[in-house]
């Protein structure tokens, strides 16, 4: 993770793409702007989701078994998914540069918190 956020550091200054910082209007300017292009990026991988399942369900009103209808929708989205996901992690490193965090140090960190939990959610046993 940190070769991903060095090389994503150096490509947004090389694509003058930076979180911009000359003074506290435009910074918080383009910070609220990179949080809006990362939302629209979210929504995309939503719309990935959809199309895969409106594939299934209609293989499925074919005629088609679900787990194969499925396997078939997942395959056809996963490309696009792949690239939706690459724009939302160039978003989330660059926040995580500009605020000095080490993403892997904050993942593994938050996931031991969340492993130690008390109030963990409870699922049905199949």
């Amino acid at each position: 993770m940190k070769k991903l956020q060095e090389f994503s550091k150096q490509y947004q200054e090389e694509m003058n793409w930076q979180i911009k910082t000359e003074d506290y209007e435009r910074t918080k300017s383009s910070l609220l702007n990179n949080y809006m292009l990362l939302t629209t990026e979210v929504a995309e991988i939503a719309e990935e989701l959809r199309k895969a399942f409106n594939m299934t369900n209609t293989f499925i009103n074919e005629g088609m078994e679900e787990d194969k209808a499925f396997e078939i929708a997942k395959s056809s989205i996963k490309e696009e998914l792949g690239k939706e996901f690459a724009d939302c992690l160039a978003y989330i490193t660059k926040f995580a540069n500009y605020f000095e965090i080490d993403l892997e140090e904050s993942f593994y960190t938050k996931m031991e918190e969340v492993k130690n939990r008390r109030n963990k959610d409870v699922g049905l046993k199949r």
